[in-house]
């Protein structure tokens, strides 16, 4: 059952943004995602919430530049994702730049985990470093901040994810999640949260006459970098968020970004020239996510680093192949998951998820268990067995349950029961006991049960109601495609009847539409449908650019029809 509702779009501010020069498709649309002004798309950099509005991100700078100028030997320690290995590579370069002496090191998950954990500052203490600098971990790291206390390591935690009730004894912590911090853009992601740390070490640094005999570095180099982290990660596209991925992807379409980025569009057979949000968060963000997910997310890190264009290319490769390798491990999980869901549908489903499979791999849990959420309308947990008798799992929500909160109050209800977690709302991570995942999985239910409102269990597609047949074209899907676009600023989906003039079956899977409204007539795909439609049909639609032979057309990506 799927609820469908269309988004309100207030007639005065759709009229008042064609008035300053709006499209008026572009118009209603801004209006009906909260855009009262046109100077609300001003995605110029002098938009940007300044460094010092983040909460101890001057402090984070002093403490930097105190290290660097002792020469001081610095290890950023990143987490294994997309966002993780750009937050990383955004730090490697901004120090470098800055004649900072600075390493990195990744924690390989299936050994070491997520984030600052004891066994990682070991490891990393074996390098000798004087600071360690997290970037998109860290904030939940108490046990690991005490460690480095012990080798005597200072340490710097940048993260963007909730804390615990206790935060770590870090020297220096920059998360606009703390407590305290009053930052506007809670939803940034870890990317950016280094980015912030790294202009304001540079103003720190010019402040202190730093630049008088070295030339001083341009960091809007690094904005491609941001771009991807911050659409990888799936953050909110709030204003802040849509300014630094709309000044990477127009250094992105100018031929100006790292050479591991161009490689991966290589790669992938895409034209940066024609780089959009999907492409970042569908085509780039999967292939490097799959180093983490399958091999070591060094690799990944190597392609953002390096400077050498065929070396980077030879990684893109490998990623690429890894991804491939890791679509069909997730594609067999996906058929076992569903064999033990077939007994299920959305009707009779728990109000929360739990799954765990012997078989399966814990580099590609986090994609299982959002399928699953996908197709159920359910929270859910996919766990893979770890090394030890544990299981690790992770989690992907829906509107109306915060994750991360909900495994609070498991951990509250069952102490000791979880021996790790965190996340944010809509994507969590847990380990727990191979012998009491069934309790913790009998437990997620009931937790998911009281905190979700019947309604939140039905299904809700927003959509900009009709598109007039005059727009369905190449043209606007092109203007379309342009704008930034993303995780709670949704890309445009419409609404509307349409005939049927041809239909077929490709590979077993896909619905290939002839379509015709009015005298429009349109071609369309569904991926992995599951009914066929009659001589009439309404569909709920994205206007896409459909390009065959080097020649593009328009075409609507079904996502629901009736």
């Amino acid at each position: 059952m799927t609820n469908i509702t269309t988004r309100s779009a207030p007639q005065r501010i759709v009229w008042q943004l064609e008035q300053q020069g709006l499209h008026p498709l572009l118009a209603r649309l801004y209006a009906a995602r909260g855009i009262k002004d046109k100077s609300e798309l001003d995605y110029e950099l002098k938009s940007l919430i300044p460094p010092t509005a983040l909460t101890n991100a001057t402090a984070a700078a002093q403490l930097l530049a105190d290290a660097i100028e002792a020469e001081a030997k610095m290890l950023i320690i990143g987490d294994y994702d997309c966002d993780g290995a750009t937050a990383t590579a955004v730090g490697m370069r901004a120090l470098k730049a800055l004649g900072a002496d600075v390493n990195f090191l990744l924690p390989d998950r299936f050994k070491l985990g997520y984030g600052l954990s004891p066994e990682i500052v070991d490891v990393a203490a074996q390098q000798s470093p004087d600071l360690i600098i997290t970037v998109d971990n860290g904030i939940a790291s108490l046990e690991g901040v005490a460690r480095a206390q012990q080798h005597g390591i200072a340490t710097l935690i940048t993260d963007h994810h909730l804390p615990a009730e206790t935060l770590p004894a870090a020297d220096c912590i920059v998360n606009p999640n703390q407590p305290g911090c009053d930052f506007p853009s809670k939803c940034i992601a870890g990317v950016g949260v280094m980015f912030y740390v790294m202009l304001a070490l540079r103003a720190e640094l010019r402040e202190r006459g730093y630049f008088a005999e070295r030339p001083e570095p341009n960091f809007a180099n690094l904005l491609d970098l941001v771009a991807l982290g911050t659409v990888a990660d799936v953050v909110k596209l709030d204003r802040n968020n849509r300014i630094l991925v709309s000044q990477g992807l127009k250094r992105m379409r100018a031929g100006q970004m790292q050479a591991g980025i161009a490689a991966l569009f290589k790669a992938a057979g895409r034209d940066p020239k024609k780089a959009t949000a999907m492409d970042l968060g569908f085509i780039l963000g999967p292939r490097l996510n799959a180093a983490g997910r399958l091999a070591d997310m060094r690799l990944g890190v190597e392609c953002l680093l390096t400077d050498d264009a065929s070396r980077a290319l030879q990684i893109a490769q490998e990623l690429d192949t890894l991804n491939r390798e890791r679509r069909e491990i997730e594609s067999g999980m996906q058929e076992q998951a569903l064999i033990l869901l077939e007994s299920l549908d959305a009707n009779d489903a728990a109000p929360g998820i739990a799954m765990f499979d012997e078989s399966w791999h814990e580099g590609v849990v986090g994609i299982l268990a959002s399928r699953i959420k996908d197709k159920l309308h359910r929270p859910v947990f996919a766990f893979a067995p770890g090394e030890g008798g544990i299981v690790k799992g992770s989690g992907r929500s829906i509107p109306g349950l915060h994750l991360r909160d909900a495994l609070d109050l498991v951990a509250k209800r069952a102490p000791g029961l979880l021996i790790r977690f965190g996340g944010h709302a809509m994507a969590a991570g847990a380990t727990v006991n191979a012998e009491n995942f069934e309790k913790f999985k009998s437990l997620f239910a009931e937790v998911a049960g009281e905190l979700l409102a019947p309604a939140d269990l039905t299904r809700t597609l927003e959509t900009d109601g009709n598109l007039e047949g005059s727009y369905i074209s190449l043209a606007t899907a092109r203007l379309l495609e342009n704008e930034i676009w993303g995780q709670g600023f949704p890309a445009p989906l419409f609404m509307d009847d349409f005939d049927v003039e041809q239909q077929r079956v490709l590979k077993e899977k896909h619905l290939k539409l002839r379509l015709r409204k009015g005298d429009t007539r349109i071609d369309a795909i569904q991926f992995n449908f599951s009914t066929q439609p009659g001589n009439r049909t309404r569909l709920a639609y994205r206007l896409a650019i459909n390009e065959y032979m080097g020649v593009e057309s328009p075409q609507l990506m079904v996502e629901h029809l009736e």
